[in-house]
């Protein structure tokens, strides 16, 4: 059951209230309230209808009400005089989600929604929190009616619904683990839609947080070339998970076609098994030689395609630099590195004693050598070469159940807000 709050105003109840400026002249009333559905949280209540003078509809803003109290509304007394045109983004409560069906997530019951709240959560911000809602004579209990949460009701607004370019909007700011759930719930084509229209980087890195059917889906709907671009982009060794999960004939072709460093690294990763530390590891760690500077070396782990993860550790080797390298010789700690001259040559604080792997040992190792030592990466060496590195996200995700990337568990979202000019 929703929580009890004396900042909680149902719509219908407001509809016909009078709006006050703070002298106590009337400026009009109420005739609706417009909220703004996210895909992710509960919807923001940006504003309310307001009918002024002559039956004309203006817009405002709920950043501008200092006080919903007592069957009234008080306004800061700026009024838009603007007559209200309602966006593609936004939602009438009483005229578009009052009797709208959703389910009840608890018991999966179909209801009606009878009236929705509005609450004021921070400063001036409110959201759509709470609906009342009546159930369907043929529900499990009965005809009841009840007062639920937004988050428990399915159904009230999915992105099923919307455009291409409304969902491009509305996840523009999201990251790229909260844009793949956005995904998990279209339907096929309007996920391929919004794919498509992503740019490479930015797929690449959703391509990496969703299900191996979900990307593989998605990259087999777009075209060879566009294809090939995307996996030239992504990690080595998510490239090599998801080129695996493809059709013999396809993986080739697609390997044809991308540039030919990156595919490298892609058929060397692939010749190994995905739970050995060559299955795991990526090719591209932060590789430098004895005498690179720590001003260098931050440089290095500032560089935006670097996973955190990698770039909490840095490896030092001799020439060539490229994976296979010259001979490994120990690595340096991003931590250790932040507390030392910027001239210095990090061939000063080299740790020698991280243990490295080889790519034949198992997931089981990796994974007691990174939290015996509390680190974050380990070398993988083969005859004295550094082959790559295994991180500690690739190794929860091939800990983890299969399936934990579509798990429905609440995941704190970024806010998505639009505002009415």
């Amino acid at each position: 059951m929703p929580r009890p709050s004396s900042n909680r105003v149902f719509a219908a109840r407001l509809a016909g209230t009078p709006v006050f400026d703070p002298i106590g002249d009337r400026v009009g009333t109420v005739y609706d309230v417009v909220v703004l559905i996210r895909l992710k949280g509960d919807p923001l209540a940006v504003g309310l209808v307001v009918e002024v003078g002559g039956r004309r509809r203006v817009f405002l803003p709920l950043t501008r009400v200092t006080s919903i109290d007592n069957g009234q509304v008080i306004t800061t007394g700026l009024v838009n005089i603007r007559r209200f045109q309602q966006r593609h983004a936004e939602t009438l409560v009483l005229g578009q989600l009052l009797e709208r069906h959703v389910n009840l997530r608890e018991t999966g019951e179909p209801a009606t929604v009878v009236d929705a709240a509005i609450e004021k959560v921070r400063g001036r911000e409110w959201r759509l929190t709470t609906l009342h809602v009546r159930t369907h004579r043929g529900s499990v209990n009965g005809q009841r009616s009840l007062t639920v949460p937004v988050s428990g009701t399915t159904g009230l607004y999915t992105a099923q619904t919307q455009g291409a370019n409304t969902i491009l909007a509305q996840i523009s700011s999201l990251k790229p683990a909260d844009v793949a759930d956005v995904l998990r719930d279209l339907p096929t084509a309007r996920m391929q839609d919004v794919a498509n229209a992503l740019t490479d980087e930015r797929l690449a890195d959703v391509l990496e947080e969703l299900g191996d059917e979900d990307r593989v889906g998605i990259l087999s709907g777009l075209d060879v070339d566009r294809a090939a671009d995307v996996l030239d982009v992504m990690q080595p060794d998510d490239a090599a998970d998801l080129v695996a999960e493809l059709p013999t004939a396809q993986a080739a072709l697609l390997l044809d076609r991308m540039e030919p460093d990156e595919a490298e690294d892609v058929r060397r990763l692939l010749t190994y098994d995905e739970r050995t530390a060559g299955g795991l590891m990526t090719t591209e760690p932060i590789v430098l030689p004895p005498d690179a500077t720590i001003a260098q070396a931050l440089a290095s782990a500032r560089r935006s395609d670097i996973p955190p993860a990698l770039a909490a550790v840095m490896f030092v080797c001799r020439p060539p630099m490229e994976t296979p390298t010259g001979r490994y010789i120990g690595v340096v700690h991003l931590q250790r590195a932040l507390r030392e001259p910027p001239s210095m040559m990090i061939g000063n604080i080299i740790d020698n004693d991280v243990e490295a792997v080889a790519p034949g040992d198992g997931i089981g190792k990796v994974t007691r050598l990174l939290a015996t030592y509390n680190l974050t990466a380990l070398p993988v060496v083969d005859e004295d070469l550094l082959l790559g590195a295994v991180s500690v996200d690739d190794v929860l995700d091939h800990l983890l159940p299969e399936d934990w990337r579509d798990a429905d568990d609440e995941v704190t979202d970024e806010a998505v807000e639009a505002q009415h000019v």
